[in-house]
């Protein structure tokens, strides 16, 4: 039991840390580098982002990353539940 709780937590924090690869791919284009060197950071932080997104969805497992992966879709942010009756 403790060794999967480490894992989701692991798992959760990872999701959440891929974030700053994707802020770092924004931020990057603002710094004065050569050309080249800005597009293969870009690049090389788009990549990272997701590999370390995935790689939490792993430890997390296939129910938790669905909702996590859910909540993290910005087309969901503003949507109101509906209830049924």
């Amino acid at each position: 039991m403790k060794k999967k709780n480490w894992q989701i937590k692991l798992g959760i924090f990872l999701m959440i840390f891929s974030g700053v690869f994707f802020g770092a791919t924004f931020i990057i284009p603002l710094f004065e580098l050569p050309t080249k060197t800005k597009v293969i950071l870009s690049t090389t932080s788009i990549v990272l982002m997701e590999v370390v997104f995935w790689s939490g969805g792993l430890l997390v497992g296939k129910e938790l990353f669905a909702k996590y992966k859910k909540q993290l879709n910005p087309k969901n942010w503003f949507k109101t539940k509906t209830t049924t009756k």
